[in-house]
């Protein structure tokens, strides 16, 4: 089965040259280096996600933005690329390791010496203590928490600077203070008689060091959509409701499994007074869902799965529960990025699969179980916008910098907002699903 990136080029090029092509993806523009993009925000003035996904989100003026990549590196072939990222790799040996996150396109995920989730990599990278260098194949937040994870002496590094995330960047640490401290004017400080306090903070782990290290200081937590039931259990033992950040819909699909009514779920959006809320519905909430969402997730939708179930009676539909939650409840089962892939490795016979959640992953688990019949709910091919700023050539780039002796595109978090966020993932690391 051809890479996800293959298939955009041939879809690209047979629209360009039939005015038709078999199959669709959401822009042609993602048939381009990233470099494009790149040099189109610099000459704009101002940065973008790129084409995918999150095209139609608008990046705050903060996103950090990618330097023009050498001309040797977008000029070179695949073939070219691969002999340069092998031999560099190979000159590097244990000094520099290479994390990649089950979203990204296959061609740079072959050079991976991890595959897995956020976390599962943050994690991973613990285990290679003497790497003087940690290439995180993936998006911004997530190369802040193995920077935060790792030791001070390892350059956690990332390929593409312009890699950030939709989601993370809706809720900012300025407008979670805010919220924060309107809140607190609502429900004081003081606990009940069960010595719960008004509210605990939780942050998915798609969030700045910075909302990381508010959760620390804050007596909060952090989550993954691994772990999410666990940790606001965890909350809910000691507060009376939770304030959940920057993902809705996980929130809401947890909470809601949970037996929290949605009615007890009011919505925060930080453009509004009060989040757009009385203070009544504040005081009878059990779960502050902050307004914001993943781009690549919002595109599932019921219709598809109804579609699936014509088209392949006996379907089984496995969703993110980052979708919306009328598709997780459509869905015959929802979880993170591990829970689909064991679901389906666990499969012992023939079975089809439609699957919600971004496309690279979809495709990588379609050829490596042929036994299946596995596909992408949404028809369109349209991954995630930061994802897809990391290519070869970026990755080629950095590690011929390192046997050159030379980091780039290093990712430090200050040491005060390590220290509180580091409080906040060790919360969350001892917050285990039984």
């Amino acid at each position: 089965m051809s890479s996800v990136n293959t298939a955009i080029q041939l879809i690209t090029r047979e629209q360009a040259e039939q005015g038709t092509a078999n199959g669709s993806t959401c822009s042609p523009a993602l048939a381009k280096g990233p470099w494009d993009y790149d040099l189109a925000e610099a000459l704009a003035g101002k940065p973008a996600y790129g084409p995918g996904a999150s095209s139609a989100d608008v990046a705050p003026p903060e996103t950090p933005r990618q330097g023009q990549l050498p001309d040797e590196y977008k000029r070179a072939s695949d073939e070219e690329l691969d002999v340069r990222i092998r031999a560099a790799k190979a000159t590097l040996g244990d000094r520099a390791v290479i994390l990649g996150h089950f979203y990204q396109r296959d061609e740079v995920v072959q050079y991976a010496d991890f595959l897995g989730d956020s976390f599962q990599l943050a994690n991973a990278a613990l285990t290679k203590p003497d790497a003087e260098a940690i290439i995180f194949c993936g998006v911004h937040f997530m190369a802040e928490t193995a920077d935060v994870l790792s030791t001070p002496e390892q350059a956690v590094i990332l390929p593409n600077l312009a890699a950030g995330c939709s989601m993370a960047d809706m809720a900012d640490e300025d407008s979670v203070e805010e919220c924060w401290e309107q809140l607190t004017e609502i429900f004081g400080k003081d606990p009940d008689d069960d010595g719960r306090v008004p509210i605990i903070p939780v942050t998915y782990m798609n969030s700045s060091a910075a909302l990381k290290a508010f959760c620390g200081r804050n007596g909060g937590i952090v989550c993954t959509s691994s772990n999410a039931k666990v940790v606001l259990e965890w909350a809910f033992e000691r507060g009376q409701r939770v304030l959940f950040f920057p993902d809705q819909h996980l929130g809401r699909n947890t909470a809601k499994s949970l037996g929290v009514p949605l009615e007890q779920m009011p919505m925060w959006n930080p453009r509004k007074e009060l989040g757009g809320n009385d203070e009544q519905s504040l005081l009878d909430s059990r779960v502050i869902l902050w307004h914001g969402f993943c781009s690549v997730h919002k595109r599932f939708n019921v219709g598809q799965i109804e579609k699936a179930r014509l088209d392949f009676p006996g379907v089984n539909v496995i969703v993110h529960p980052e979708c919306p939650m009328e598709v997780v409840d459509a869905a015959d089962s929802a979880g993170s990025t591990d829970f689909i892939q064991k679901a389906i490795a666990a499969a012992t016979e023939p079975t089809t699969f439609a699957i919600g959640t971004e496309i690279n992953m979809v495709n990588r688990l379609a050829a490596e179980y042929p036994q299946h019949t596995i596909f992408c709910l949404d028809p369109v091919i349209c991954p995630c916008s930061t994802m897809y700023r990391i290519h070869p050539g970026y990755l080629a780039w950095v590690l011929e910098e390192l046997v050159a002796g030379r980091i780039v595109n290093r990712i430090t978090v200050d040491a005060a907002v390590q220290d509180n966020a580091k409080i906040a993932l060790e919360r969350m690391l001892a917050a285990r699903p039984i």
